[in-house]
């Protein structure tokens, strides 16, 4: 599970513009043939896989490390590991055969005691890591990020060098998926052990296992290079011998940069977006991440009126958010968890989202009268005669258009003002977390196709649950699929679609669309290799000549 920020940050001057773009286009003759230039919305805040909870991290790290599995467009391939492997034991034992001819780009061979290192490193509570979390179900995880138990008791082992076997306490379904994923990586005990706190912050604290190395590169650099790791055990695959990432803060500056061509990828965003629809290069990618209203009931009570909540929801208008004020392939969103991500096991057809439509679309269609009949009913319910909001947002020009538009929408609500209040994206972030808010407009996006995803984030002790919606029903249901119905999936299906009728139904989170974002991609780069994981496989990219 994934953080995304919701829109790259604030615009660069026009000064600015003119020193990237240039007085003129540049010819394709200077176009660089083993470069991929490629936009990112924002630096890479580390390179410290226990520590990374974004995804311009993550996909810098994805890019430079590698754990046991690789995403091969929608397929689980073998990355580290030799094989994807199938648990034993009831579900509850992993064993890992690693590959020996993996090596760190000092040349250090990648074992099993590295994964076992990094992993221990992660769970450990005075690493604090936010992704210590996900480990849980691994034996003992919980109780030692609890600092209950010893970290050397995490249920994971190094056989000999080249066999890992993972411990689990209860199955758990998507546990080969969450393998792909950045956090359960391995890491060389040199470096973390050399640079301490530093580990991560620049390329001179790092040592590369992945199919690339960054170079000169420090975290607030606003750009970056990654070049191939000639040490990497599928070297051979890896095409493309250079990667140079841009840090972009505006869609029209992305375009400007396009058209000069000095970057082959970017996106956009709101006019540009629109302006670009139907010309050559431009695509949508649908994403698997949502964007929705967190409400804080913890800081003001009257948000635990459902009432009030699903006003607040029908009151917005949806496709005009989507299509008027984004314009950037976004879709409307039912439901908090992503559409087009799982289907039920029984059929492999039914979109998980279809499964709780019909609890979804009561709730979040446009119904303004239906919406201001709720809320009277809820000022009542709760004593209040009118309500005085502060929605928070980012503080991108997009943001800013969207929290306006929402703004006009619920101010149609009798008795209800809301104030903006957009600030920087680290701002929001830490805000959020630390309760901070009225209201916040954010984004989770899934690391794997499985609706857990999203359904965890909002049991009464999720890590990232900032509104504070409890339902003990619905967290039941939650624990229910990732426990006593873990190896049955047909009763685990049912267990997660009764929970999202329940969080459709109470609007414990209001859910406004689903990302697809917008992007310029020249014809040069071909097999952008994009995973469920929400993050790109770079050994697959080819350059055309």
């Amino acid at each position: 599970m994934r953080l995304q920020k919701l829109i790259a940050v604030s615009s660069l001057t026009l000064v600015s513009i003119f020193t990237l773009v240039g007085c003129g286009s540049t010819s394709q003759s200077q176009t660089p043939t083993d470069t991929a230039r490629i936009m990112s919305k924002d630096v890479v805040s580390t390179a410290d896989s226990s520590m990374a909870t974004d995804i311009v991290s993550a996909q810098a790290i994805t890019n430079t490390m590698e754990g046991l599995y690789r995403y091969q467009g929608k397929k689980l391939e073998p990355a580290i590991a030799t094989k994807v492997v199938q648990p034993t034991n009831n579900g509850l034992t992993y064993t890992f055969p690693l590959r020996k001819n993996a090596k760190w780009s000092n040349g250090d061979p990648v074992t099993a005691q590295n994964f076992v290192f990094a992993w221990r490193r992660t769970v450990d509570p005075k690493t604090k890591s936010q992704y210590a979390y996900i480990y849980e179900g691994i034996a003992n995880a919980k109780a030692i990020t609890e600092g209950k138990k010893p970290v050397n008791s995490l249920g994971i082992k190094a056989l000999n060098n080249y066999k890992l076997q993972v411990t689990l306490e209860k199955p758990i379904p998507y546990f080969n998926e969450l393998m792909a994923a950045d956090f359960f990586f391995p890491q060389n005990p040199k470096a973390v052990q050399k640079w301490g706190k530093k580990y991560g912050t620049s390329s001179k604290t790092l040592i590369f296992n992945g199919p690339y190395k960054m170079v000169n590169w420090s975290s607030a650099d606003n750009s970056w290079t990654q070049v191939k790791n000639n040490r990497y055990w599928n070297a051979k695959d890896v095409k493309v011998p250079k990667l140079k990432y841009q840090v972009v803060k505006d869609a029209s500056t992305a375009l400007n940069l396009y058209q000069a061509n000095k970057l082959d990828r970017v996106e956009l965003s709101g006019d540009t977006s629109k302006q670009m629809k139907g010309s050559k290069g431009y695509g949508v990618l649908k994403q698997n991440s949502t964007v929705y209203l967190e409400l804080n009931q913890k800081k003001l009570a009257f948000f635990k009126n459902q009432k009030l909540r699903q006003a607040m929801s029908l009151a917005i208008n949806r496709q005009q958010l989507t299509k008027k004020v984004l314009g950037n392939g976004t879709s409307v969103a039912n439901s908090v968890t992503a559409s087009n991500m799982a289907f039920n096991p029984d059929n492999k057809q039914q979109d998980f989202t279809d499964a709780t439509k019909k609890t979804g679309l009561a709730n979040t269609k446009y119904d303004l009268a239906q919406a201001k009949e709720l809320w009277q009913q809820g000022l009542a319910e709760t004593g209040q005669k009118k309500i005085k909001l502060s929605l928070l947002g980012d503080d991108t020009d997009i943001a800013k258009q969207q929290s306006e538009f929402l703004q006009s929408q619920l101010e149609k609500l009798p008795g209800l003002k809301v104030e903006l209040n957009n600030v920087p994206y680290k701002s929001r972030l830490s805000r959020s977390v630390s309760g901070d808010f009225d209201v916040v407009v954010t984004m989770w996006n899934a690391d794997f196709p499985d609706p857990i995803n999203f359904l965890t984030l909002f049991t009464t002790t999720g890590s990232y649950n900032s509104g504070k919606w409890s339902n003990s029903q619905y967290d039941a249901l939650v624990n229910q699929s990732l426990s006593q119905d873990a190896n049955n999936s047909s009763a685990r299906w049912q267990d997660m679609v009764a929970a999202q009728d329940i969080l459709n139904e109470q609007q414990g989170v209001i859910p406004l669309y689903q990302n697809g974002q917008a992007f310029m991609t020249h014809s040069r780069l071909q097999n952008l290799d994009y995973g469920p994981d929400s993050l790109y496989n770079m050994v697959s990219l080819r350059i055309k000549k």
